[in-house]
């Protein structure tokens, strides 16, 4: 039997009531129809690591500069496991924890695609890096460097918290949105500082804009879960949480893969931070806390009323057809990347 939440039956989550338990997927439940869905939109993105060539890309590496090598080997030292920590919270918490089979669903084929993403990170440190004892350093980077420790520390601590799902569903929202936005953005920036070469790391950047992608459906599921709790967290300590989430990703974007160091504004990449926080918050049903703008004109995050379609607006599509409306979290990058 599933796990369920401590507490009296008055303030069980419908989303955990061993009472919405089926052992049948369909017919689809009304009531979730709306995170079957979001479940749709996400198979009809579906990738597989081996559609990535690596194949040039060591050899743009290796003409980088020392700053922006170091950049790199961060990034991805930190997504190599940050997929991992996705992965146990959902395999070990979330799964056990959810009676709604639309939901299961979701989060079963989210664990997959995770999965693709941590091999794609894995594979890139492989190419790029040839001396094993620095890609140990790199794969254990969760234990080795302290930015990155002090990231997946605040993400393991809400696997094993005794906090409600309610609380735990933001904290992983916040790490798939908030942690990863960063990131994200600083690997498109490192394109734009380089485009004058077509394709600099093209197996990098494609695969970056695909998991960016995907970490938008995510967090976009995330939010819809959260409708349709019955005891939402109080704001203020959902605020709490964000002010921490947003001051440890400033210290990775400073200390580990120290973004001013391959050009980019610090106090911009900390005023992005704020307003992907604050467009979180909002998704989530709550008021804005840093009422920021979005400094990266490459970097346009769809508005929260957009009509566009973010397929439309991709230059190398990899989607399935797909008709539904949109979601309401998806990066879009502008044409040059």
């Amino acid at each position: 039997m599933s796990v369920v939440e401590k507490s009296d039956s008055t303030s069980i989550e419908p989303l955990l009531n061993p009472e919405n338990f089926r052992y049948t997927l369909k017919p689809i439940n009304p009531t979730y129809e709306s995170l079957w869905k979001l479940y749709k939109k996400q198979q009809d993105s579906y990738w597989k690591a081996e559609e990535i060539s690596f194949k040039d890309d060591y050899y743009d590496f290796i003409k980088l500069k020392p700053e922006e090598q170091h950049f790199i080997k961060m990034v991805l030292a930190f997504f190599s496991s940050s997929d991992g920590i996705v992965n146990f919270n959902l395999r070990d918490r979330f799964l056990r924890e959810i009676q709604v089979p639309e939901a299961q669903t979701a989060y079963g084929f989210q664990l997959f695609i995770e999965g693709i993403h941590s091999e794609v990170y894995s594979d890139m440190l492989i190419n790029i890096i040839k001396d094993s004892d620095e890609r140990n350093t790199l794969f254990n980077a969760i234990k080795e460097i302290e930015p990155v420790k002090k990231m997946a520390d605040w993400a393991i601590k809400w696997i094993h918290s005794e906090e409600s799902f309610a609380q735990r569903l933001i904290a992983f929202a916040i790490v798939e949105g908030v942690f990863f936005s960063g990131a994200f953005a600083a690997i498109f920036w490192l394109k734009k500082v380089h485009k004058e070469t077509k394709l600099f790391m093209e197996g990098l950047i494609k695969s970056n804009r695909f998991i960016a992608r995907d970490e938008g459906l995510h967090v976009g599921f995330a939010c819809a879960m959260y409708k349709f709790i019955v005891n939402r967290v109080d704001k203020n300590t959902v605020y709490n949480m964000f002010k921490e989430a947003v001051d440890i990703a400033y210290e990775f974007s400073r200390d580990a893969i120290a973004v001013d160091m391959i050009g980019m504004n610090l106090g911009m990449m900390h005023e992005y931070i704020k307003y992907v926080a604050d467009r979180l918050l909002v998704m989530l049903g709550y008021e804005k806390l840093y009422f920021t703008v979005n400094p990266f004109d490459f970097m346009q995050t769809i508005g929260l009323d957009s009509k566009d379609n973010f397929f439309e607006n991709r230059p190398d599509a990899y989607q399935s057809a797909y008709t539904g409306e949109n979601i309401d979290w998806t990066f879009e990058i502008s044409e040059d990347f």
